[in-house]
């Protein structure tokens, strides 16, 4: 409850108690909601099913009750059988339907050629090939100019430890794209930092298809409904979102997402990241309308891509060892 209250806060600026609202039925919502578009129709389906997917279990009679209210509203959305797979224990079958309508139907057309790659995707979130053209491009953002948008993506891999895309263990070419908005929102790359970005990237791209990234990483590293998605892993040792002040983030992070939406209609992952890295990063987050982090998500922890609050253990590790080094 406490995440879609501070969603709706963070974006439409009204204070909403959800514990204690009337009950409202599906047709009641479809009547209130009967000049809006489809658009946004769908939109208030997704808030539903979001809060579907942090529930683990999620009853089936809850699986139920939205798909009842999304019916009402008109929109035929997968991410409700998505949520329906979750509450019958169909895991598979459910990520089976997540990828897909989510992913792999959107990239069969999708043009790549801003991925810099010469090596052929056959899905978005296939694991990385070795490239060494693609490499050797990576490593060269090390020698743009402080402050620029590729040099520091490039810091961002150097400090932390991260395999540069092309090699064996880097991430692939098309993943590696949110590296870049890890530098321009200025989130960190724990997971805390991961369900922030993703849900920023979700909510930025025009096509409500854009919300398979948060449902991907809530089922990864929230519920374990999603075990394994390429490149990403399973990792539930803690409960994220229920973090203090996580709501707050996350919910900041979609506001963040929309406005960015609003100015560009344009998916973020689509934008040719290379033809922007010599640009100051100032001058791209301006360029792209990304507002400032709320005070609320600042006071509720979300941490800057180099402060050591935005990194794993691990990461913390190999930043200290290079900084160790470099003395």
């Amino acid at each position: 409850m406490s995440l879609l209250q501070a969603i709706a806060n963070a974006l439409t600026g009204v204070d909403v108690d959800y514990t204690n609202l009337q009950p409202l039925g599906p047709d009641g919502l479809a009547e209130c909601l009967r000049d809006r578009d489809e658009h946004y129709r769908q939109r208030i389906v997704h808030h539903m099913v979001l809060g579907e997917l942090v529930l683990r279990p999620l009853p089936v009679e809850v699986a139920h009750r939205v798909k009842l209210y999304a019916e009402a509203l008109g929109i035929d959305d997968k991410f409700v059988r998505v949520a329906r797979r979750y509450a019958q224990g169909a895991y598979g079958l459910a990520w089976m339907d997540l990828r897909r309508s989510g992913f792999s139907e959107h990239w069969q057309t999708a043009d790549t050629g801003h991925l810099k790659t010469n090596v052929e995707l056959s899905d978005p979130l296939d694991k990385a090939q070795v490239d060494p053209e693609l490499e050797a491009r990576w490593a060269a953002l090390a020698d743009l100019p402080a402050g620029t948008l590729g040099r520091q993506v490039f810091e961002m891999y150097d400090e932390r430890g991260f395999p540069l895309p092309g090699t064996e263990h880097g991430a692939s070419a098309f993943l590696a794209q949110h590296d870049f908005v890890h530098v321009l929102a200025d989130y960190g790359t724990n997971l805390k930092g991961e369900l922030e970005v993703f849900g920023f990237i979700g909510r930025a791209d025009p096509d409500p298809k854009g919300f398979a990234w948060l449902a991907t990483l809530v089922g990864l590293f929230e519920t374990g409904y999603i075990s394994d998605a390429g490149f990403f892993e399973q990792d539930i040792r803690e409960r994220n979102l229920q973090a203090p002040g996580m709501h707050h983030r996350v919910a900041d992070a979609i506001r963040r997402g929309k406005t960015v939406c609003l100015r560009n209609q344009v998916d973020l992952l689509t934008l040719d990241y290379h033809e922007l890295a010599p640009r100051p990063v100032a001058e791209v987050r301006e360029a792209l309308g990304i507002p400032e982090k709320s005070r609320e998500a600042l006071e509720g922890g979300s941490a800057s891509l180099f402060s050591p609050d935005g990194m794993s253990e691990v990461q913390r590790q190999n930043a200290a060892r290079r900084e160790e080094s470099a003395r």
